[in-house]
């Protein structure tokens, strides 16, 4: 497959803002949203169904799917941000206009719940997307400068990535040594599982796989790389890196129970690839943005992931 790279994006473009799967909770994080990207001198283009309420979506799945595809069709939109995360984004892979963005190609940013549209993406077009900061969540507050520099660099210049570096107080884990080369994907693992056997699967095979979860309890972490595992998903990996799973505790602690750790160990002694844990990537205030489908090396030795090529054209 052939990836493409959508253009970096620069001052005064008109970034469209969308929501995929769940409403936006109150209309100020519209609202501070759209004044965060003004205040950095772009323009804004909000989505016609984005405050639409349908049950725990923001709209039908024809108003949804139809933001997406009027965003890509409109030339004038340089870049789509999605407002916020929660339920209802594998419903819409159907619905979207892959040949449209082939033949346009922007940048596509979000996390958590818009895995399943980054991940289907990148297997129907090879666009690369950006798993990282949502306008809802993320820019409407005040912003972690860790989280702002990173994702503001990997938008604007087509300069090679290079490291994707912890904060010194938050050393990776290396839970299985070695050096591995290949596609960096992943992103939230119960939206990456809903894609097994489906056509919007990407090639998992030779990737550096990262994954994370939130407010899932242990048994069905466990479940889910179980499930990774008996699909021939884990072991056909260059490297398998554990972002941070947040909440993830078990309902009744009372119960026995095994950590995420003990689950992400045991699924380590499994697998004979490289292995690390604790990257900084996941549901978090400080978090690093992951630029989907690009050519990456992991080295356990120097505690390094390296992006070996330019996000954006």
């Amino acid at each position: 497959m052939t990836t493409i790279k959508p253009p970096r994006l620069r001052k005064g473009d008109l970034i469209g803002l969308i929501a995929p799967a769940s409403t936006p909770s109150n209309e100020e994080k519209i609202v501070k949203g759209v004044e965060y990207l003004e205040r950095l001198g772009y323009q804004v283009k909000l989505g016609k169904y984005i405050r639409n309420v349908h049950g725990f979506l923001a709209g039908t799945d024809e108003d949804r799917a139809s933001d997406i595809n009027e965003m890509v069709r409109d030339k004038n939109v340089k870049a789509i941000f999605s407002i916020r995360g929660g339920y209802g984004t594998p419903r819409l892979l159907q619905l979207i206009n892959y040949h449209a963005l082939k033949q346009n190609p922007k940048i596509i940013v979000g996390y958590s719940d818009l895995t399943a549209l980054q991940l289907a993406i990148f297997r129907k077009v090879g666009l690369v997307t950006f798993s990282g900061p949502m306008t809802g969540v993320d820019l409407w507050k005040v912003i972690d400068p860790y989280t702002e520099e990173q994702f503001w660099r990997l938008l604007t210049s087509n300069k090679k990535v290079g490291s994707l570096e912890n904060p010194l107080e938050e050393p990776v884990i290396i839970l299985r040594q070695g050096k591995a080369r290949g596609r960096l994907l992943g992103g939230n693992l119960s939206l990456l599982v809903s894609l097994l056997g489906t056509p919007f699967q990407p090639a998992l095979r030779g990737s550096i796989l990262v994954l994370e979860d939130v407010d899932e309890a242990p048994h069905r972490v466990d479940r889910m790389l179980a499930h990774l595992l008996n699909a021939g998903v884990l072991r056909g990996l260059a490297a398998l890196v554990f972002g941070k799973f947040s909440d993830c505790k078990p309902r009744d602690p009372e119960e026995p129970y095994l950590k995420i750790n003990e689950i992400q160990e045991e699924y380590t002694a499994k697998i004979k690839c490289p292995v690390i844990t604790n990257f900084q990537y996941g549901h978090i205030p400080k978090k690093l943005t992951l630029p989907l489908g690009l050519q990456t090396t992991l080295d356990t030795k120097h505690k390094r992931i390296e992006v070996l090529e330019s996000c954006v054209s």
